[in-house]
């Protein structure tokens, strides 16, 4: 499978994505992929310019970057890079051992503007970037309420585990739309108990709407959760035994799920149904304040929404509305305010100073 590290490609600061840059490489990396790398172009209007953000050092009590490493994964692209920036910021800076920590990137196609970006906004991060071949769900997903929800890469948690270096045992999810207030460490450490997966779970939610009636009226699909007691979980914070998951063929059953929706509607949400169809009832559970999700509103309008009362480590603005979006047309909900300190794009002073 084939990645890239910072080493894979020259460094591309700023100034090479302002002016006509030729690239040229000869890394293996990028010809096993087939990747061309020709000139990059004055910036795309769709891709920000970011604030370089601080180099973040170990505190003493760090172990080595080499042994102790901490792997999150997360999905990459144009759209979302804004939130991605913001999102490893926060990782960054309420980190005792950011140096220890290793993202994994994962895209559906080379995007030069979107790495160079990266490497000029965080020169020191340690990060590797993996192709995800959105061939792997064209013929699966099956249209559901929200556009952005049926996005080939909204899918690419699913096969993370077949993407990633083999070396890597464990990792921690995250979505795109979220903070973290707290040391990702201590959600690192979670014991999983021998589970594949743990995130909040949240029991106290109407389970059975998120599948159709389709799906309760048939007696044999209706059995699914039989001997389980399935609770909701939001797949945007995970930590996955990605090495459970590879052994116990996990995406081929998460898959299974997907045929099935193709051939009879049991859900309207994109990704995350299948998840639960395979996992719920059957994960590790994190305390909640890993993951205040739904602060981007519902799927379908995005309405403002308070925080749940209780301790907080994470931000989730998981549903329609995203702080970016609701700042820049300066109608921003309470909450958005939380978000905007980890803004690195250039423009951001504007609505801080507005």
């Amino acid at each position: 499978m084939a990645s890239w590290s910072p080493s894979s490609l020259p460094l591309l600061g700023l100034l090479s994505f302002l002016l006509l840059h030729p690239i040229t490489t000869t890394t293996a990396a990028a010809s096993t992929a087939g990747i061309r790398l020709g000139i990059i172009r004055k910036p795309s209007p769709d891709v920000p310019i970011f604030k370089e953000a601080p180099a973040f050092r170990n505190g003493e009590t760090c172990g080595s970057p080499k042994t102790d490493r901490i792997h999150v994964a997360m999905t990459l692209d144009a759209n979302y890079l804004r939130g991605t920036m913001a999102a490893v910021l926060s990782i960054l800076q309420h980190s005792t051992c950011p140096e220890n920590v290793e993202f994994h990137f994962l895209w559906a196609r080379y995007e030069p503007l979107v790495f160079s970006s990266i490497k000029s906004t965080f020169p020191y991060l340690n990060f590797r970037v993996y192709r995800f071949d959105s061939n792997k769900v064209r013929g699966k997903i099956s249209k559901s309420i929200r556009q952005a929800l049926d996005q080939p890469l909204n899918y690419a948690r699913i096969y993370q585990a077949d993407i990633i270096s083999a070396n890597v045992k464990r990792v921690i999810y995250l979505d795109s739309d979220l903070v973290v207030v707290d040391d990702v460490a201590k959600l690192w450490e979670v014991d999983l108990g021998g589970k594949v997966l743990a995130a909040p779970e949240y029991c106290h939610a109407n389970f059975t709407k998120y599948f159709t009636e389709v799906f309760w009226s048939d007696p044999d699909l209706a059995k699914t959760f039989q001997g389980r007691n399935p609770c909701y979980f939001n797949t945007g914070v995970m930590i996955v035994d990605v090495d459970k998951w590879r052994r116990g063929g996990y995406t081929q059953k998460v898959e299974e799920w997907m045929t099935v929706q193709k051939q009879k509607r049991i859900y309207h949400l994109g990704s995350l149904p299948p998840f639960l169809l395979v996992l719920a009832g059957n994960i590790k559970g994190v305390d909640h304040r890993w993951n205040q999700h739904g602060l981007g509103g519902d799927n379908l309008e995005g309405k403002c929404r308070s925080l749940h009362p209780g301790p907080i480590s994470l931000l989730h603005w998981s549903g329609k509305g995203k702080p970016w979006l609701r700042l820049d047309s300066r109608k921003p909900c309470t909450v958005d305010h939380l978000w905007a300190p980890y803004d690195l794009y250039r423009s951001s002073i504007n609505y801080l100073e507005g």
